[in-house]
């Protein structure tokens, strides 16, 4: 059983790739296999909205990488998706990949039952964290996904979805900001949590 993690940042290896990679290091965890894919390693080119999708589960454009994309997904038993958060939106990267992923949706839902979970970093406290994690849970929930939570049954609350911010503080009208995710307790709390849950959910799919 595999956790497929997308970084939709055009920064390598930075906070939201952290985010991501404490999502899967529970799934690992809990017995999961994972992989995590930075899309500025593939070459990505928009959607030219030619509808061939309509009509079979195929892209016109096949001189990039999306197809590698494709067969990603579709191995995969769970999805979590991650971006950074610009104007309360995911990045362009992270758009341009959603929106050429159409052929795994018009003709059918390949996606479908698959188990989703997102993660969003920002540098503001309030940096449109909710929006960008909302734009992502209605695209998988439009693919068929069963989006898990970041918080358990037994679990105190922390947070309402893995959310993640430099902000530290604001004194005497000056902000104040951390390193890095890694001093945000709440946000990795968060990505534990949902690493765990999904990966419970693709092992209650996996025997059902």
């Amino acid at each position: 059983m595999k956790i497929l993690a997308i970084n939709g940042s055009h920064r390598k290896g930075k906070n939201t790739a952290e985010m991501l990679n404490t999502v899967l290091t529970e799934a690992e965890a809990q017995g999961m296999e994972t992989e995590l894919v930075e899309l500025m390693d593939y070459e990505i080119k928009e959607c030219i909205s030619c509808n061939k999708c309509l009509f079979k589960p195929e892209c016109s454009i096949d001189d990039d990488d999306m197809g590698k994309l494709y067969e990603k997904m579709r191995e995969a038993d769970g999805i979590v998706f991650g971006s950074p958060v610009y104007f309360s939106n995911v990045t362009g990267r992270m758009k341009d990949f959603i929106d050429r992923s159409r052929p795994l949706h018009m003709v059918a839902n390949e996606l479908d039952g698959k188990v989703g979970g997102a993660v969003v970093h920002a540098g503001l406290r309030n940096g449109g964290q909710e929006l960008a994690l909302a734009i992502l849970n209605a695209y998988m929930q439009g693919q068929g996904m069963l989006v898990a939570s970041d918080r358990g049954a037994e679990d105190g609350i922390v947070s309402t979805g893995a959310m993640g911010t430099m902000f530290a503080s604001c004194q005497e009208g000056k902000m104040r900001f951390v390193k890095g995710v890694t001093q945000d307790e709440v946000a990795l709390t968060s990505c534990q949590r949902l690493g765990r849950n999904m990966a419970k959910l693709v092992q209650r799919l996996g025997a059902e």
